[in-house]
């Protein structure tokens, strides 16, 4: 069976559209993380275990998966299933034997898997609506999508120790970050039926900054936007002094990481389907059980 098509595809975006991730930066940078990706990969595990407690809750095999942003091919899947691994970066994807490709310009057929994974990628997608559009569409009928990403709410002591350090003229260091609201909203214009989207908060403490910068950099989460500025000298100490500022007893200071969690199907006949409006055999007054003759 071939997964490839004959060309990449984008769903929604034009090729002049502006673009807020680098993507040959965003290649550099992920080569860069992958010889020593294992002593950085804390992130991508807790959001591996997440995954795999919802995949637990279905009563179903998946025998065609495709691993989405595959990193060091650590996602496992049930013996006998048949796993496609992509990554947009060369080194994850040779490593893993997988397709280097954006998750956004996927080279895959339509309909060619039943289970679709992605951990720890799409919050660097520049379209991200058609990367979501594209999963659905590689999807079989009553396909699934499990996926999970850095949210809204992240490294909030780095962004307030930036804040203090670049008061003046704050330069845009950090990608914009995806709340859970808007990430179900997203599901819902992809296609996807009976969608679901939640967070969970993971709390890490550090020793200093540069802890912090190099697990970032080690779990290719450093910055790839398009327009960046250089830290200058003077930038980046008053950063590591005000990141320091308020440590606990052991002398570290807590940085947050809030994992958005994605669930959704593609759509089949099959599914449960919502009522249909009006359509209630029993009212709510029953429900509740209104004695006769009480004003609702």
């Amino acid at each position: 069976m071939s997964w490839k098509r004959d060309r990449v595809t984008s769903a929604t975006v034009s090729e002049t559209a502006p673009e807020i991730f680098d993507r040959t930066v965003r290649r550099l940078r992920r080569d860069r993380a992958a010889p020593h990706y294992a002593e950085h990969d804390f992130l991508r595990a807790t959001m591996l275990d997440g995954i795999a407690e919802r995949l637990d809750a279905v009563t179903r095999d998946f025998t065609d998966i495709l691993d989405l942003g595959c990193f060091d091919g650590a996602f496992a899947a049930a013996p006998g299933a048949r796993i496609a691994r992509c990554d947009a970066g060369f080194a994850f994807a040779a490593r893993s034997a997988g397709v280097q490709a954006d998750e956004d310009r996927l080279p895959f057929a339509d309909a060619s898997f039943d289970l679709v994974v992605s951990a720890g990628v799409l919050d660097q997608v520049n379209d991200l609506p058609g990367a979501l559009s594209l999963i659905r569409r590689v999807l079989r009928p009553d396909g699934l999508f499990l996926g999970a990403f850095v949210g809204a709410g992240s490294l909030p002591a780095l962004r307030g120790a930036l804040r203090v350090a670049e008061s003046d003229r704050p330069a845009a260091r950090l990608h914009p970050q995806i709340d859970v609201r808007s990430a179900g909203d997203l599901l819902m214009r992809a296609g996807f039926a009976l969608p679901v989207a939640d967070v969970e908060t993971l709390d890490v403490g550090y020793r200093d900054l540069g802890r912090l910068f190099g697990d970032l950099r080690g779990m290719a989460a450093s910055n790839v936007l398009a327009q960046r500025q250089p830290l200058v000298s003077g930038t980046v100490a008053r950063t590591i002094a005000a990141f320091a500022e308020a440590p606990d007893d052991r002398g570290r200071t807590h940085e947050k990481f809030q994992i958005a969690f994605l669930t959704g199907w593609s759509p089949d006949p099959s599914q449960p389907k919502p009522a249909r409006r009006g359509s209630a055999t029993a009212s709510l007054g029953d429900a509740l059980g209104r004695k006769p003759g009480a004003i609702a």
